[in-house]
């Protein structure tokens, strides 16, 4: 009686900065007779450059890598690399965070305590076509809402780390340091924090930045 063909892999793409944790995700996902770890990068910037070469089917991406976001990097493969599917595992299960995943086109978001027969039934339904989302993440963000910050309010927060004075960011964003001073006021005001600094740790652990 002939044998049924094997049923061919489905190509994966690990985006992770920690070396033991990424060493750790391919090892256990080659274990899966279906999954095959084509690529293996440790920054946000390499991963578009990795997925054109290696035109893995899966992009398995974490947030904050050096570099760029996994979030941005998203952004880029849905115009680059559309056939390549995202799915976000981070440890950050942040509401914010989902939102922006779902705007970057991502097709799923996964935090990284779960086992791993769930993220490799999550690569399997993601290429399916289907969108897989943490339960309890996706219940929170609804409950949480939008990002009440615009893109420019995010903007200046996010060149105001480091201690970057008011000076710093508008040479950096090209804006008067007038407008820098009302944006920063007004992303003080939405996040109902006391000055800048604390307006960047709020939003972040929203996951609005």
């Amino acid at each position: 009686m002939p044998q049924d063909p094997p049923a061919r892999c489905v190509r994966v793409l690990l985006a992770e900065d920690q070396g033991m944790m990424r060493g750790a995700l391919a090892l256990l996902l080659g274990l899966e007779d279906d999954i095959e770890v084509v690529a293996q990068v440790a920054t946000g910037d390499a991963i578009v450059a990795a997925v054109l070469d290696a035109q893995p089917d899966v992009a398995l991406l974490d947030i904050e890598l050096p570099g760029r976001s996994g979030l941005d990097a998203a952004a880029d493969l849905r115009k680059q690399a559309p056939g390549c599917r995202v799915l976000i595992l981070t440890t950050f299960g942040r509401p914010g965070y989902l939102r922006r995943a779902m705007e970057a086109g991502a097709a799923g978001f996964l935090v990284k305590d779960g086992p791993v027969e769930d993220l490799a039934a999550a690569i399997r339904r993601v290429l399916a076509g289907e969108t897989v989302i943490d339960p309890a993440l996706a219940a929170a963000a609804l409950s949480a809402g939008p990002s009440p910050l615009t893109a420019r309010e995010c903007d200046v927060l996010n060149a105001s780390v480091d201690g970057a004075t008011v000076s710093d960011i508008a040479g950096k964003l090209h804006l008067s340091e007038s407008t820098v001073r009302n944006y920063l006021s007004s992303a003080i005001g939405k996040t109902g924090t006391r000055n800048r600094m604390e307006a960047v740790r709020s939003a972040r652990q929203q996951g609005w930045l």
